[in-house]
């Protein structure tokens, strides 16, 4: 009569150690997101008194409050294996379109829907080309980046069309003290962070973003997935735009013109994983502040326009180096 072999238990030499909290957590891209930021404002310190001024930083935040907004959902993006380089084309065209109905004597409510709606059918189309085309959406979002801008520049042509005077002035408003586009970006912020990190939906992206085949064998549907996050980019380009026509008082075919950097910026700094799969919205906050650290640093300190845009793709470059670096070595 034979008996049963049950496995030795396995040897805790055989077993990798784990690795002390600490590490854990030093050893992370929002963590080094969070000291570059400390050191960008310890330096801007040394180079205007004014960096030393919530209020200051503050303001200059609302210059760019546009651009962070709409990175957070494009770090979904990529954190479910895609990427869109067309949000900042989206903008100038959802602004274009609102701004010419506008001024073509729609009401203003009627104009701001129909805005949102083309952001909307924008994202549906570069959904349309990714998931139901099967194209590889960097190529996709480099056409309708030129697209879309092409299109602002017919309905705008070379000159700008105004908006109402009492439209004017969205980062004038304060909310607590706090200027309006700065609280817009906070609360974006945490509601994707609570749909990334403690949903369903968000654990469905990252899985999605680390093996899509795997994701499907496991019932995740990964197409409607991609779908929802191309909508939700278009959508919020498209509220971006309207709200940066609000801020400049007026709207040309090259608004947002070279965000497409500033936005894949804030998520490579922060830490999202540009093959996707990992990544995080609190590094993305992190690396909004940061850019905006750094950029106003450059222009209080008279550092040219051209060396500015040599600074910030040096960054783009190192983040993703060093994001690639970490993750190599770590576990999400």
């Amino acid at each position: 009569m034979s008996t049963l072999e049950t496995p030795a238990p396995t040897s805790g030499h055989d077993a990798a150690p784990a690795r002390p909290r600490w590490q854990v957590v030093l050893v992370r891209p929002e963590t080094m997101t969070l000291i570059l930021l400390i050191l960008g404002i310890f330096a801007g310190g040394l180079l205007s008194p004014f960096f030393l001024d919530i209020s200051y930083i503050l303001r200059s935040f609302t210059l760019y409050s546009e651009f962070a907004m709409v990175a957070l959902v494009l770090t979904m993006v990529i954190i479910a294996g895609e990427i869109d380089l067309s949000p900042a084309a989206n903008m100038a065209l959802s602004a274009c379109i609102f701004a010419w109905l506008q001024q073509a004597g729609v009401p203003i409510p009627a104009a701001v829907a129909v805005g949102l709606a083309s952001g909307l059918a924008m994202g549906a189309l570069n959904a349309f080309m990714v998931i139901g085309l099967q194209l590889p959406s960097i190529i996709v979002t480099i056409g309708t980046l030129t697209l879309y801008r092409g299109l602002a520049q017919v309905i705008a042509g070379d000159k700008s069309i105004r908006v109402p005077e009492w439209f004017i002035g969205i980062d004038k408003i304060m909310v607590a003290g706090i200027p309006l586009p700065v609280v817009l970006f906070v609360v974006v912020a945490l509601v994707l962070g609570i749909v990334l990190g403690g949903t369903i939906f968000g654990r469905q992206i990252y899985q999605v973003g680390t093996s899509e085949v795997a994701a499907r064998h496991a019932g995740i549907r990964a197409a409607r997935i991609k779908l929802v996050l191309f909508l939700l980019v278009g959508l919020v380009a498209a509220t971006a735009g309207i709200m940066t026509a609000s801020r400049l008082g007026s709207v040309r075919y090259d608004l947002g013109l070279g965000g497409e950097l500033q936005m894949v910026l804030m998520a490579m700094l922060g830490g999202t994983y540009i093959f996707g799969g990992r990544g995080t919205i609190l590094g993305t906050f992190l690396a909004a502040w940061l850019l905006v650290i750094v950029s106003t640093g450059m222009i209080v300190a008279n550092v040219l326009p051209a060396v500015q845009l040599v600074v910030l793709g040096a960054l783009l470059i190192v983040s993703i180096i060093a994001t690639n670096f970490i993750y190599s070595r770590t576990q999400r």
